[in-house]
């Protein structure tokens, strides 16, 4: 018996195949189908006679009609089929053309009426409909049954074997057996507040509308829907925390005093409002949850250091036998790949090097441990011992921090840079409840240098406090930005020139290679849809596949190399940096960068370049137009890092008016928030870095563009859980949040 929880697999004229290229949509029952919504629409309702059709040359229009003839043939070039057909009705006849379609031919005879919704075209032989929507019907004046033509269409987020024309078909027999029986998620109050429409009257219209208005009215709902169903997921995150509790680790005012006296440089207003909040915070019992947000270079790594420092040097009170009894508190300090937590490690062991603090690096086949100002290397396995002993205080790494083997004596603080890099399973480890120790978990920082909207944090972030550094420090002199026409890439080179010959170093960003699924996505969001919702993670291709597309993109950037090195700068000292090298190789790189041994660094996107470089004062990005705003704007940022003046030349061969104005957005702009709004506006949710993995569907990602529909979504998300914080008296809901929750990944 077929149900909603049926796997697509069951369903007929869905076989293996299909189920296959379903899978990269997330559709895997009968219910997943359902909610494979359109993202966008024909109106093909006004149907006319072929008398007007004849008359609306260049117009989409819909006709219906008898046959008179049809039949298969070849192109002048004799490989291409063409399928004719000529229908008439009683005002006159119309040519239907289609092209490498044979199968038409076969299922249509003459005498039998169709309805056909096209452009009207011109061509030497006449008036034609080009390559028409068609179906049967028994007659002319039918229109009650239609699918594909005579009414306002569907048209889905589609993949290779996957049309909307099969889609419409297989939802349209669906819906006519199950859409009474999709239980009713939303809460009657809720419904009734925002007027929506009941979810057996709203799936109907939202994949065959009766007009726009109601598909709209349908979109809405669903919108809501989906929106509130996240704000459910992460204040239900927020208040499972709250019942837990964390080191209580009070601010030592003297010795934070005594820390940024010690500092070369003077901190920002800003920074030194998120410490503060940050120090407030983790004097609580109640465990913290905090996202750190600031530009590249502005800073972010010296609070967390501070927070680390008063975490581990904190007693609970301050008679002397608080201060005897009182327990090593560690922290772990977590970076996305290694290059960046080497780099943390040395900052902080740097920072630190007057507080006694020791503080330990472990990486995929490094472990190193700074003690009394040195450092020492040291065995996995003797670190691993100190790290449980507690004789580590601060522990810096990679995921192999997060491995079953490692063991804190206590852990109280994990900070997480970038933590959009980490998935949900590698955060919740890090901050699983020990053994013996009842409910208490480590505070959490998160830090990231991706601009995120009001929007974003409001709905994705919503479980995590947010604080803002907003402003650079005061030496750093505003980065040129500078769009880079064909015609004045000579110009730039020899500025290049002038500035390496003065010492400086030069980064420059070779766009990488995109997959055919970005290719995928790229068209679909050019035909009304941004397809977030398919699951475009690399366990869905082939190692054979991802393998290639890394020598691809390593071949590209070795002519690129070569170009470079021989046309443009053949005196220059120029390296580069890809994804297939080993972590050393990659390390040693970038020191010589840094030390002066390399002119030029040519790295792909995908290459994380995030160590501190003051001397290179120049970001030149080849194909500015195939990157994001805010991922710009992150590029920028690894220039501009001391006093020198600092130049971002971003080279376009895209004359597009909407690239254009994006870019000139950068230009104008140096301010990340601002940018990653007007990336939303402009391109979508889906531009933002780390998006377009979540598993939310489009109709959501949408909808994160609207503010006042984000906070309409938070406020009756708050309202429900005050009532009812397990959603006992909404079974439904608490029954699709559940399968919400496996489908989306925050990360």
């Amino acid at each position: 018996m077929i149900m909603l929880s049926t796997p697509i697999g069951e369903l007929p004229k869905v076989g293996e195949a299909y189920q296959k290229r379903l899978k990269r949509f997330g559709i895997k029952t009968v219910q997943d189908l359902l909610f494979h919504f359109p993202s966008r629409y024909e109106d093909f309702s006004n149907i006319i006679t072929i008398k007007n059709a004849r008359q609306n040359l260049g117009e989409i229009v819909c006709v219906q009609g008898k046959i008179l003839e049809i039949e298969n043939k070849r192109s002048f070039k004799k490989w291409l089929p063409i399928t004719e057909a000529v229908i008439e009705d009683a005002t006159g006849y119309v040519k239907a053309i289609w092209f490498n379609q044979p199968y038409i031919a076969k299922s249509f005879k003459e005498d039998d009426f169709m309805c056909l919704a096209g452009k009207i075209s011109l061509f030497k032989e006449g008036i034609y409909l080009n390559n028409p929507n068609y179906e049967r019907i028994n007659n002319i004046g039918e229109n009650e049954y239609l699918t594909h033509t005579g009414r306002i269409v569907p048209i889905y987020p589609e993949t290779k074997g996957v049309t909307s024309r099969w889609l419409r078909y297989v939802i349209r027999s669906l819906l006519c057996r199950f859409s009474e029986q999709i239980p009713e998620s939303l809460p009657n109050e809720i419904i009734k507040k925002h007027k929506f429409l009941p979810i057996t009257e709203a799936i109907w219209q939202l994949h065959f509308p009766d007009s726009l208005e109601a598909a709209d009215a349908a979109k809405s709902r669903f919108s809501f829907e989906e929106l509130f169903l996240i704000q459910l997921n992460v204040l239900k995150q927020k208040i499972k925390l709250m019942e837990k509790t964390a080191h209580s680790c009070p601010m030592d005012a003297d010795l934070m005093k005594k820390f940024t006296d010690s500092l070369p440089f003077k901190l920002t207003d800003s920074q030194k409002k998120c410490a503060y909040a940050i120090l407030k915070d983790i004097e609580k019992t109640v465990p913290m949850s905090r996202l750190l947000e600031g530009d590249v270079g502005s800073g972010k790594t010296v609070v967390a250091t501070m927070a680390a420092l008063n975490v581990v040097k904190s007693i609970p009170s301050a008679d002397s036998s608080a201060k005897k009894n009182a327990v090593i508190k560690q922290v772990a300090f977590m970076a996305p790949t290694e290059i960046l937590a080497k780099q943390h490690f040395k900052t902080i062991s740097d920072l630190l090097k007057p507080f006694d603090i020791r503080v330990g690096l472990l990486t995929g086949k490094d472990a190193r441990i700074c003690k009394d100002k040195e450092v020492f290397e040291v065995s996995k396995k003797s670190f691993l011992g100190d790290l449980e002993n507690g004789l580590i205080d601060i522990a810096v790494g990679t995921h192999s921090l997060i491995q079953k083997e490692i063991k804190f004596k206590d852990l109280a603080l994990v900070v997480l840079d970038e933590q959009h890099r980490f998935g949900v399973e590698q955060r919740d480890y890090l901050l699983k409840t020990p053994a013996g120790k009842k409910n208490l978990v480590p505070h959490l920082l998160s830090m990231t240098a991706t601009p995120i909207p009001r929007t974003l944090a409001l709905t994705v972030y919503g479980d995590l406090d947010l604080c803002l550094i907003d402003e650079m420090p005061k030496n750093r002199k505003k980065i040129k930005t500078i769009i880079v026409e064909p015609s004045q890439r000579k110009d730039a080179y020899e500025f290049i020139k002038k500035e390496v010959a003065d010492g400086k170093g030069v980064f420059v960003i070779f766009p990488k290679i995109e997959s055919s699924a970005s290719k995928l996505k790229e068209s679909a969001s050019k035909n009304g849809s941004v397809m977030q919702s398919v699951n475009f993670s690399p366990q869905n291709y082939s190692i054979k596949s991802l393998s290639q597309l890394a020598i691809n993109e390593t071949k590209a950037l070795k002519e690129e190399y070569e170009r470079l090195s021989r046309d443009i700068f053949p005196d220059l000292r120029i390296t580069m940096l890809h994804g297939k090298m080993k972590a050393p190789e990659k390390e040693r790189i970038m020191l010589d960068f840094k030390k002066g041994e390399i002119d030029i660094l040519l790295s792909t996107s995908v290459v994380e370049v995030g160590v501190d470089v003051p001397r290179a004062t120049i970001m030149m990005i080849e194909g500015a137009e195939r990157f994001g705003l805010s991922q710009l704007h992150q590029f920028r940022g690894r220039v501009g890092r001391s006093d020198m003046q600092s130049y971002c030349f971003l080279f376009t061969t895209d004359p597009s008016q909407l690239n254009r104005r994006r870019l000139k957005a950068l230009v104008e702009s140096n301010n990340g928030f601002e940018l990653a709004q007007k990336d939303l506006e402009i391109r979508g949710p889906g531009s933002l870095y780390g998006t377009q993995q979540w598993g939310v569907p489009d109709i959501a990602m949408e909808g994160l563009s609207n503010i006042f529909l984000v906070e309409k979504t938070r406020a009756s998300a708050k309202e429900i859980l005050e009532k009812d914080p397990e959603l006992k008296n909404y079974p439904n809901l608490q029954e699709r949040l559940k399968n919400f929750e496996k489908r989306i990944h925050f990360e």
